[in-house]
């Protein structure tokens, strides 16, 4: 697979991070939260944003097609030539990514959540999606409330470094569009599988690994919750999402949110982070 670069093709390269030891790890089972997920007061919430496995193989699925068979046979077909024909030469030479094998040889695989580190996160998820692969995983959607909790820290600060917006601390805001890069306009084709493999010029990948920006940690205890704003947008309960993506232009932190869109809507930039309750 490659990344793209306007015209250049680089390497993603995002290895494992193994940001937390396994001490961090057990310390969260000890107060009633699975090991991938961090205590907020009296509930748990997945320690990085999603990404999606088949539940029965644990098979990896990807985070560049919607994870739902029917919605990627769609998605791949119309892509597979449009991209022929819109943006830059360069841009239509830019192949699609490829899908995994469980995906390319079932139709029945079952796209669970899981939280990681050092994973590209999953985007191309409407509510209902975002919802079950919570569920499948025997965990949840967080409520709005829940959410801006877990990103403010314990402190209660507008973003989980601090009270002012500090550019490059979170991974929002930044200056490229993809689909101005692949497409020549920033409105057109956001359902294009290779959105997420832009990279920006001696910077790297527009949307980055699950914890790759540490400075962008909300602070629970000894634990830390990462890429709540910025890196991808994270449906909640409430039919919305928050935090803002890589190229979203919002200085509102944890305060970001959009509700416009209906349950249905999916694109690029559509991901989330479960929550459950905490054992008692």
């Amino acid at each position: 697979m490659r990344a793209f670069s306007f015209g250049l093709c680089a390497a993603l390269g995002l290895a494992g991070l193994g940001l937390f030891p396994a001490v961090v790890a057990r310390a969260a089972a000890d107060r009633g939260c699975p090991p991938d997920m961090v205590r907020v007061r009296e509930f748990c919430v997945d320690r990085y944003e999603v990404v999606t496995v088949d539940k029965r193989s644990g098979s990896a699925l990807s985070p560049y097609y919607a994870p739902d068979a029917r919605l990627v046979s769609a998605v791949y077909d119309q892509w597979l030539n449009e991209r022929r024909s819109v943006g830059p030469d360069a841009a239509r030479e830019f192949s699609l990514p490829e899908l995994p094998e469980v995906q390319r040889r079932r139709q029945d695989y079952t796209a669970m959540a899981v939280s990681r580190a050092g994973q590209v996160p999953q985007g191309y998820l409407s509510y209902p999606l975002a919802k079950l692969v919570c569920e499948r995983a025997g965990k949840r959607l967080c409520s709005e409330a829940e959410w801006v909790t877990a990103c403010k820290g314990e402190t209660g600060r507008k973003f989980p470094y601090g009270e002012r917006f500090e550019q490059g601390l979170c991974n929002v805001y930044r200056p490229i569009h993809p689909a101005t890069v692949l497409h020549g306009w920033a409105s057109y084709g956001h359902r294009d599988p290779r959105l997420n493999l832009i990279n920006e010029p001696s910077v790297g990948p527009l949307l980055r690994a699950t914890g790759a920006t540490p400075t962008c940690a909300s602070r629970w205890g000894n634990d830390r919750i990462f890429d709540t704003v910025g890196n991808i947008d994270e449906w909640v309960e409430e039919q919305m999402f928050l935090g803002g993506f890589y190229a979203r232009s919002t200085r509102e932190g944890c305060e970001s949110k959009v509700s416009s869109h209906a349950p249905a809507y999916y694109d690029y930039s559509t991901g989330t982070r479960c929550c459950r309750a905490r054992d008692p």
